[in-house]
Protein backbone atom coordinates (compact mmCIF):
# COMPACT_ATOMS: atom_id res chain seq x y z
CA UNK A 1 0.00 0.00 0.00
CA UNK A 2 1.65 3.22 -1.16
CA UNK A 3 0.77 5.90 1.37
CA UNK A 4 2.81 8.97 2.10
CA UNK A 5 4.23 9.19 5.63
CA UNK A 6 1.75 11.94 6.46
CA UNK A 7 -1.22 9.95 5.13
CA UNK A 8 -0.12 6.90 7.10
CA UNK A 9 0.19 8.80 10.38
CA UNK A 10 -3.24 10.33 9.84
CA UNK A 11 -4.87 7.00 8.97
CA UNK A 12 -3.29 5.18 11.92
CA UNK A 13 -4.54 7.86 14.30
CA UNK A 14 -7.99 8.49 12.84
CA UNK A 15 -9.04 4.90 12.09
CA UNK A 16 -6.99 2.80 14.52
CA UNK A 17 -6.25 5.18 17.39
CA UNK A 18 -2.51 4.59 17.08
CA UNK A 19 0.04 7.38 17.09
CA UNK A 20 3.08 6.66 14.91
CA UNK A 21 5.89 9.20 14.91
CA UNK A 22 7.45 10.74 11.84
CA UNK A 23 10.29 8.55 10.58
CA UNK A 24 9.12 5.56 12.61
CA UNK A 25 8.67 2.19 10.92
CA UNK A 26 5.31 0.49 11.53
CA UNK A 27 5.41 -3.24 12.32
CA UNK A 28 2.35 -5.52 12.54
CA UNK A 29 2.63 -8.68 14.61
CA UNK A 30 0.18 -11.38 13.49
CA UNK A 31 -0.38 -15.01 14.37
CA UNK A 32 -2.69 -17.71 15.65
CA UNK A 33 -3.56 -17.70 19.37
CA UNK A 34 -0.99 -19.36 21.64
CA UNK A 35 2.02 -19.16 19.31
CA UNK A 36 4.06 -16.94 21.65
CA UNK A 37 3.19 -13.70 19.87
CA UNK A 38 2.81 -11.74 23.10
CA UNK A 39 6.13 -13.10 24.36
CA UNK A 40 7.87 -11.74 21.26
CA UNK A 41 6.03 -8.43 21.61
CA UNK A 42 7.04 -8.07 25.26
CA UNK A 43 10.64 -9.08 24.59
CA UNK A 44 11.07 -6.50 21.82
CA UNK A 45 9.13 -3.58 23.27
CA UNK A 46 9.90 -4.05 26.98
CA UNK A 47 8.42 -1.26 29.07
CA UNK A 48 7.69 0.93 26.04
CA UNK A 49 4.12 -0.29 25.64
CA UNK A 50 0.63 1.13 25.55
CA UNK A 51 -2.58 -0.88 25.80
CA UNK A 52 -6.18 0.06 25.20
CA UNK A 53 -9.05 -1.00 22.96
CA UNK A 54 -9.38 -0.84 19.20
CA UNK A 55 -11.73 2.07 18.34
CA UNK A 56 -15.35 0.97 18.72
CA UNK A 57 -14.33 -2.53 19.84
CA UNK A 58 -13.81 -4.28 23.17
CA UNK A 59 -10.74 -6.07 21.81
CA UNK A 60 -7.38 -5.18 23.38
CA UNK A 61 -5.00 -3.02 21.37
CA UNK A 62 -1.33 -3.44 22.35
CA UNK A 63 1.39 -1.31 20.79
CA UNK A 64 4.97 -0.68 21.75
CA UNK A 65 8.17 0.87 20.48
CA UNK A 66 11.73 -0.38 20.15
CA UNK A 67 15.01 0.86 18.75
CA UNK A 68 17.37 -1.13 16.55
CA UNK A 69 20.44 0.11 14.69
CA UNK A 70 19.46 3.69 15.55
CA UNK A 71 16.09 3.24 13.83
CA UNK A 72 12.74 3.57 15.57
CA UNK A 73 9.94 1.01 15.25
CA UNK A 74 6.35 0.92 16.46
CA UNK A 75 5.03 -2.63 16.81
CA UNK A 76 1.29 -3.33 16.86
CA UNK A 77 0.27 -6.68 18.34
CA UNK A 78 -2.77 -7.73 16.32
CA UNK A 79 -5.45 -9.97 17.86
CA UNK A 80 -4.65 -13.66 17.58
CA UNK A 81 -6.55 -15.15 14.63
CA UNK A 82 -6.66 -18.35 12.61
CA UNK A 83 -7.85 -16.60 9.46
CA UNK A 84 -8.36 -13.19 7.85
CA UNK A 85 -11.78 -14.03 6.42
CA UNK A 86 -13.40 -11.95 9.16
CA UNK A 87 -15.77 -14.39 10.80
CA UNK A 88 -14.96 -12.76 14.15
CA UNK A 89 -14.26 -9.23 15.39
CA UNK A 90 -10.62 -10.18 15.96
CA UNK A 91 -10.24 -11.36 12.36
CA UNK A 92 -11.86 -8.18 11.06
CA UNK A 93 -9.48 -5.99 13.06
CA UNK A 94 -6.41 -7.91 11.88
CA UNK A 95 -7.58 -7.91 8.26
CA UNK A 96 -8.43 -4.20 8.20
CA UNK A 97 -5.13 -3.22 9.79
CA UNK A 98 -3.09 -5.24 7.31
CA UNK A 99 -5.15 -4.04 4.35
CA UNK A 100 -5.53 -0.35 5.12
CA UNK A 101 -2.88 0.70 7.67
CA UNK A 102 -0.01 -0.25 5.35
CA UNK A 103 2.49 -1.48 7.97
CA UNK A 104 6.05 -1.36 6.69
CA UNK A 105 6.51 -5.00 7.63
CA UNK A 106 4.25 -7.74 8.97
CA UNK A 107 5.74 -10.44 11.18
CA UNK A 108 3.65 -13.62 11.10
CA UNK A 109 4.43 -15.78 14.12
CA UNK A 110 4.05 -19.54 13.63
CA UNK A 111 4.17 -22.39 16.11
CA UNK A 112 7.05 -24.58 14.95
CA UNK A 113 5.31 -27.66 16.38
CA UNK A 114 2.25 -27.39 14.10
CA UNK A 115 3.27 -25.66 10.90
CA UNK A 116 0.54 -27.09 8.71
CA UNK A 117 -2.23 -25.37 10.69
CA UNK A 118 -0.32 -22.12 11.18
CA UNK A 119 0.76 -21.64 7.57
CA UNK A 120 -2.84 -20.99 6.52
CA UNK A 121 -2.71 -17.53 8.09
CA UNK A 122 0.71 -16.78 6.62
CA UNK A 123 -0.48 -17.59 3.10
CA UNK A 124 -3.47 -15.28 3.58
CA UNK A 125 -1.19 -12.45 4.70
CA UNK A 126 0.99 -13.05 1.61
CA UNK A 127 -2.04 -12.18 -0.54
CA UNK A 128 -2.37 -8.78 1.14
CA UNK A 129 1.22 -7.58 1.39
CA UNK A 130 4.66 -8.71 0.18
CA UNK A 131 6.46 -7.15 3.15
CA UNK A 132 6.28 -10.21 5.38
CA UNK A 133 8.62 -12.05 7.72
CA UNK A 134 7.75 -15.49 9.04
CA UNK A 135 8.84 -15.99 12.66
CA UNK A 136 9.13 -19.68 13.44
CA UNK A 137 8.61 -19.57 17.20
CA UNK A 138 8.61 -22.27 19.88
CA UNK A 139 11.62 -23.95 18.31
CA UNK A 140 12.53 -25.21 21.78
CA UNK A 141 9.23 -27.10 21.94
CA UNK A 142 9.81 -28.49 18.44
CA UNK A 143 13.21 -29.80 19.55
CA UNK A 144 11.62 -31.49 22.58
CA UNK A 145 9.28 -33.27 20.18
CA UNK A 146 12.26 -34.18 17.98
CA UNK A 147 10.91 -32.18 15.08
CA UNK A 148 13.49 -30.95 12.59
CA UNK A 149 12.63 -27.99 10.36
CA UNK A 150 14.76 -27.03 7.38
CA UNK A 151 14.47 -23.27 7.80
CA UNK A 152 16.37 -22.43 4.61
CA UNK A 153 14.18 -24.70 2.49
CA UNK A 154 11.05 -23.25 4.09
CA UNK A 155 12.33 -19.76 3.31
CA UNK A 156 12.84 -20.69 -0.35
CA UNK A 157 9.38 -22.24 -0.57
CA UNK A 158 7.63 -19.27 1.02
CA UNK A 159 9.64 -16.53 -0.69
CA UNK A 160 10.04 -14.46 2.49
CA UNK A 161 12.59 -14.38 5.32
CA UNK A 162 12.06 -17.07 7.94
CA UNK A 163 13.55 -16.54 11.40
CA UNK A 164 13.67 -19.35 13.96
CA UNK A 165 13.06 -18.19 17.54
CA UNK A 166 12.53 -19.47 21.04
CA UNK A 167 11.19 -16.22 22.44
CA UNK A 168 10.93 -17.37 26.06
CA UNK A 169 14.68 -17.97 26.05
CA UNK A 170 15.38 -14.83 24.00
CA UNK A 171 16.79 -16.87 21.13
CA UNK A 172 16.62 -15.50 17.59
CA UNK A 173 15.27 -12.07 18.54
CA UNK A 174 18.31 -10.11 17.35
CA UNK A 175 18.06 -11.81 13.94
CA UNK A 176 14.34 -11.04 13.90
CA UNK A 177 15.01 -7.34 14.51
CA UNK A 178 17.62 -7.33 11.75
CA UNK A 179 15.18 -8.84 9.25
CA UNK A 180 12.48 -6.37 10.32
CA UNK A 181 14.86 -3.50 9.54
CA UNK A 182 15.91 -4.99 6.21
CA UNK A 183 12.36 -5.63 4.99
CA UNK A 184 10.92 -2.37 6.34
CA UNK A 185 13.68 -0.32 4.72
CA UNK A 186 13.45 -2.17 1.41
CA UNK A 187 16.99 -3.53 1.68
CA UNK A 188 15.67 -7.11 1.58
CA UNK A 189 13.13 -7.73 -1.21
CA UNK A 190 10.54 -10.45 -0.78
CA UNK A 191 8.47 -12.53 -3.19
CA UNK A 192 5.76 -14.31 -1.15
CA UNK A 193 4.32 -17.54 -2.50
CA UNK A 194 0.81 -17.01 -3.86
CA UNK A 195 -2.03 -19.51 -3.64
CA UNK A 196 -3.38 -20.71 -6.97
CA UNK A 197 -7.09 -21.49 -6.81
CA UNK A 198 -9.27 -23.57 -9.11
CA UNK A 199 -9.27 -22.64 -12.83
CA UNK A 200 -12.78 -21.22 -12.43
CA UNK A 201 -11.74 -18.90 -9.60
CA UNK A 202 -8.55 -17.82 -11.38
CA UNK A 203 -10.54 -17.01 -14.52
CA UNK A 204 -12.99 -14.91 -12.50
CA UNK A 205 -10.09 -13.08 -10.81
CA UNK A 206 -8.53 -12.28 -14.19
CA UNK A 207 -11.89 -10.96 -15.36
CA UNK A 208 -12.18 -8.69 -12.32
CA UNK A 209 -8.63 -7.33 -12.22
CA UNK A 210 -9.09 -4.60 -14.87
CA UNK A 211 -12.24 -3.43 -13.10
CA UNK A 212 -10.86 -3.22 -9.58
CA UNK A 213 -7.77 -1.21 -10.45
CA UNK A 214 -9.44 2.12 -9.76
CA UNK A 215 -10.80 0.84 -6.43
CA UNK A 216 -7.43 -0.57 -5.36
CA UNK A 217 -5.80 2.74 -6.39
CA UNK A 218 -2.33 1.58 -5.29
CA UNK A 219 -3.64 1.06 -1.76
CA UNK A 220 -4.68 -2.60 -1.96
CA UNK A 221 -3.52 -5.70 -3.76
CA UNK A 222 -5.87 -5.91 -6.78
CA UNK A 223 -5.80 -9.71 -6.59
CA UNK A 224 -6.78 -9.70 -2.91
CA UNK A 225 -9.56 -7.23 -3.66
CA UNK A 226 -10.86 -9.36 -6.55
CA UNK A 227 -10.89 -12.48 -4.36
CA UNK A 228 -12.83 -10.73 -1.60
CA UNK A 229 -15.36 -9.36 -4.09
CA UNK A 230 -15.88 -12.89 -5.35
CA UNK A 231 -16.50 -13.95 -1.75
CA UNK A 232 -19.17 -11.25 -1.40
CA UNK A 233 -17.72 -10.60 2.08
CA UNK A 234 -20.04 -7.90 3.45
CA UNK A 235 -17.72 -6.86 6.28
CA UNK A 236 -14.88 -6.29 3.83
CA UNK A 237 -17.12 -4.26 1.53
CA UNK A 238 -18.14 -2.16 4.52
CA UNK A 239 -14.46 -1.62 5.32
CA UNK A 240 -13.80 -0.52 1.74
CA UNK A 241 -16.49 2.08 2.13
CA UNK A 242 -15.13 3.24 5.47
CA UNK A 243 -11.46 3.45 4.55
CA UNK A 244 -11.54 4.27 0.84
CA UNK A 245 -14.98 5.82 0.36
CA UNK A 246 -15.99 3.06 -2.08
CA UNK A 247 -19.77 2.67 -2.23
CA UNK A 248 -20.34 0.60 -5.35
CA UNK A 249 -18.65 -2.64 -4.35
CA UNK A 250 -21.85 -4.66 -4.16
CA UNK A 251 -22.49 -3.95 -7.84
CA UNK A 252 -18.99 -5.15 -8.71
CA UNK A 253 -19.39 -8.27 -6.62
CA UNK A 254 -22.73 -9.11 -8.25
CA UNK A 255 -21.34 -8.54 -11.72
CA UNK A 256 -18.49 -10.96 -11.00
CA UNK A 257 -20.81 -13.79 -9.99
Amino acid sequence: MNLSAKQKRSLWQDHFGITIAAGQYGVALAGNPNVGKSTIFNALTGLHQHTGNWPGKTVDNAQGGFQYQQKSFLMVDLPGTYSLLAHTVEEQIARDFLCFASPDVTVVVLDATCLERNLNLALQVFEITPNVIVCLNLMDEAQKKRLKIDVQSLERELGVPVVATAARQGEGLIELQEKILQVASGALPTNPRQILYSPEVEKAVEHLLPMVGSIANNTLSPRWLALRLLDGDRSFLDSLSSFLGVNSCWEGARCAQ
